[in-house]
């Protein structure tokens, strides 16, 4: 049975544990925010469930807790960050204000990152432009679980797209989504819970279908978006692609199967061509390209209109990119997170470890 843990609670707690790793008190809290906005919008992949796994990578030094996070190059509209092996969670919001400081200035904002680590959910970074009125752009590649189209080596990951749109009286457009059929976290939970994965989801060794949730573990890959060459695989590979060159080869980190994994004990790629995890971000002022009050009352119509689509059937209306998250935020932050036996046992388990009260 899942334990109901209050955010606020589970909030002071990750941020002492990030402190007890080295981390100023500026970036363990905003690592700790980032975490939390995963459980709070339901992303429990990526929320606390993930802590333990970026302790283990402090404890084999792949993460730097104190990262001097620098420009290396730039341009009016454009930055290249060096992240220093920080954690992604820290890396990618300071990426992010970078590109909205220069969409302030300019227009428009882009800036690549290269030397960081895994930075939680791509929403938590691309929602920052909607307080200052503009448009966000989030991408990250990761390390290769995905077999391309008709392949069975693994050579991308599961490369997340996401874009935060404003609106004026109805709540921002947010589409957060991998360009698999389904996110490696989305595995683990079945793995946790000891249910079989979805036809679609992956393949095992040989490139056959499979639903063993494990098959990672035995030689499997994930699967594009799409599943199949005939439900559109080779979309969802291109779309993986075009994240993992704008991430990685953009940036100058590493890309398809020589990006690091996130597992600790998993061995690091050889003759690597970059530096870290890559990330890309952009930022865009709506009064760049019309007035901002047309727009948001163009994006309020969008909305009302598609939300009031007719449905398959009225037990499931129509909703837009965002919705489910809304609704899990406003539950959330009133009756708490729940947390699985596993996550709620590691977190025992680190609270034990640094003498942290959870």
């Amino acid at each position: 049975m899942d334990k109901l843990i209050q955010h606020k609670d589970l909030e002071s707690f990750v941020e002492k544990v990030f402190n007890a790793i080295g981390c100023s008190e500026v970036h363990a809290k905003q690592a700790t925010k980032t975490l939390l906005d995963a459980d709070l919008r339901g992303i429990d992949s990526h929320g606390v469930a993930r802590l333990s796994g970026y302790i283990r990578l402090w404890e084999v030094q792949r993460i730097n807790a104190v990262p001097k996070i620098k420009i290396v190059h730039e341009t009016p509209s454009t930055a290249v960050v060096d992240g220093d092996s920080g954690l992604g969670l820290v890396v990618a919001p300071h990426a992010m204000s970078i590109a909205v400081e220069k969409a302030k200035n300019v227009g428009t904002g882009w800036v690549s990152v290269c030397n960081s680590n895994h930075f939680g959910i791509a929403a938590s970074h691309a929602m920052l432009a909607l307080k200052e009125d503009m448009i966000g752009m989030v991408m990250t590649n990761a390390s290769a679980l995905v077999a391309p189209t008709f392949s069975k080596e693994r050579m991308l990951g599961t490369n997340p797209i996401c874009v935060a749109v404003p609106a004026g009286e109805e709540p921002p457009f947010i589409a957060d989504l991998a360009t698999t059929t389904a996110a490696n976290g989305k595995l683990e939970i079945l793995q946790r819970k000891g249910a079989d994965a979805p036809l679609g989801w992956i393949q095992d060794q040989e490139g056959n279908p499979i639903q063993n949730a494990h098959a990672l573990k035995e030689g499997g890959a994930l699967l594009p978006l799409g599943g199949d060459r005939d439900h559109g695989s080779h979309k969802g590979y291109a779309l993986g692609a075009i994240v993992d060159i704008f991430s990685g080869i953009l940036s100058g980190a590493n890309f398809g199967p020589w990006v690091p994994p996130f597992p600790a004990y998993v061995p690091m790629p050889e003759n690597l061509p970059g530096k870290g995890i890559g990330h890309f971000f952009g930022a865009m002022r709506i009064d760049a390209f019309r007035k901002s009050e047309d727009f948001k009352k163009d994006m309020d119509l969008w909305i009302r209109r598609f939300k009031a689509a007719k449905p398959i059937n009225d037990e499931q209306p129509v909703i837009i990119p965002g919705d489910p998250e809304r609704q899990y935020q406003k539950e959330r932050e009133k009756n708490g997170i729940p947390l699985v036996e596993s996550v709620w046992n590691d977190l025992q388990a680190i609270s034990q470890k640094f003498n942290i009260k959870l």
